[in-house]
């Protein structure tokens, strides 16, 4: 599969393109990457370096791409981090120009606005620009749970209403939506679940709870599961093992007591995920 990953990216650390570039190459797939940014750290460290492209600029690249005729054998477009409405747009702009040439291609968004305890933490402007514009426009849809709650207009507390949530928002455009980090009145004591649903069923998987939350475990939760749903037509597999994997990350982070999520060091579980979790089928 060929994959233009249109996000953020930072020479240390792994987040934007940074965070998912690596995992999708180590699951054999081709990626081309556009850097909506360049960075030296993110900017959670709360002081960085290095340029923000301008969108003219980014949209200059695609074009460039374009121009060897291979947005044709684009597959799936990724996008993540969206810091301006301007730069969004570019991003609708190529996905639109893939789907001229191929039909077939998935759109795959990580709408990234905020999260709980931390609320909104993007411009003003952008949660509606990504609700209104973007979502959409997407065949696949990566929100948490407070971006979910968000995109559908509501507060949402049982896992119920979690689904109807979801439901919403897939009446307004992408047909495959993963929820992370969903907590309700039903959730397991220290543990968490991911929600998939698609057109053909839903599904849950629920992990422990570790006692960690590092920068860039979103975005390779989002381009996992294009790469696992493109690859295996199922929501449940794919499912699997995204969650599998992210948490193998997440313990690798863990005992390696870093900031930065452990990518290199957990690649075999990238390359095959363990058999750790079962989804367990809501419908």
């Amino acid at each position: 599969m060929q994959i233009l990953s249109i996000q953020s990216s930072v020479a240390f650390g792994h987040v934007g393109n940074s965070a998912a570039v690596f995992p999708l190459q180590r699951l054999g797939h081709e990626v081309w990457p556009v850097n909506t940014v360049h960075f030296s750290n993110h900017t959670g460290y709360g002081a960085w370096r290095g340029p923000l492209l301008d969108p003219a600029d980014v949209r200059e690249v695609i074009t460039g791409i374009g121009e060897r005729g291979a947005l044709a054998g684009v597959d799936a477009v990724l996008s993540g981090y969206q810091g301006d409405p301007a730069v969004g747009a570019v991003i609708l702009e190529a996905v639109a120009a893939v789907r001229a040439v191929n039909p077939g291609a998935t759109y795959c968004c990580d709408p990234v606005m905020g999260d709980v305890g931390r609320g909104m933490f993007v411009k003003p402007g952008i949660p509606e620009f990504m609700r209104d514009t973007v979502v959409p426009q997407a065949d696949v849809l990566t929100p948490n749970h407070f971006e979910l709650d968000f995109l559908a207009g509501g507060s949402t507390s049982t896992l119920d209403e979690v689904l109807d949530a979801i439901d919403e928002v897939r009446d307004r455009g992408p047909r495959d939506v993963l929820v992370t980090s969903v907590l309700h009145e039903g959730s397991e004591a220290d543990s968490l679940d991911v929600v998939a649903v698609s057109d053909t069923g839903a599904w849950v998987v629920t992990t422990p709870l570790l006692p960690i939350a590092p920068n860039g475990c979103g975005d390779v939760t989002a381009a996992l599961y294009l790469a696992h749903l493109r690859t295996t037509g199922s929501p449940a597999l794919a499912l699997e093992r995204t969650t599998a994997t992210v948490f193998a990350i997440l313990e690798q982070t863990l005992d390696a007591g870093t900031r930065e999520i452990q990518l290199v060091a957990a690649q075999d579980a990238i390359a095959e995920p363990p058999h750790a979790f079962a989804a367990r089928q809501l419908r």
